[in-house]
């Protein structure tokens, strides 16, 4: 019996054939290595939500980042802030409650609209809250003004 040898798999990356104008300006310089200029300390925001994704507690920080005070936004679903048509919550939700841990970006809604992508962790704690820690990602303005409903 004559075997082939064996041959590793290939990956072949997917590389659109023309990526939007917008997407390149607003991450070219993201994505750019770069000298380090020193420690970078970004802010710290930080929720807390329950099982029907109901804020329980959040930061300050990312009180001031939605523009909402602390007690307009306890109670307030996390839905309720995610930009519409840009995630699938129910899906997402159960996804976590599976793992017990998800990291990614998201695209929160500021309440006058602006629209702000940011960076999250996060991990279903022992008394079965969701803790998140969030980092907002830069050149989020330029998305704002682009992003298609």
């Amino acid at each position: 019996m004559d075997k082939k040898p064996y041959t590793p798999p290939r990956i072949i990356p997917y590389v659109p054939d023309q990526v939007p104008e917008w997407i390149v300006e607003c991450f070219q310089n993201y994505l750019e290595v770069s000298e380090p200029s020193g420690p970078r300390v970004a802010p710290i925001y930080t929720t807390v939500v329950d099982s029907d994704r109901k804020f329980v507690w959040a930061s300050d920080n990312f009180c001031e980042l939605l523009g909402y005070k602390i007690d307009e936004l306890i109670g307030r679903r996390y839905d309720e802030v995610t930009a519409s048509t840009t995630s699938d919550i129910p899906a997402t939700s159960r996804m976590f409650k599976k793992l017990g841990y998800m990291h990614g970006l998201w695209m929160l809604m500021h309440r006058t609209g602006e629209r702000i992508l940011i960076r999250y962790e996060a991990w279903l704690r022992a008394d079965s809250l969701v803790e998140s820690n969030i980092e907002v990602v830069d050149h989020t303005r330029c998305l704002s003004d682009k992003w298609i409903d």
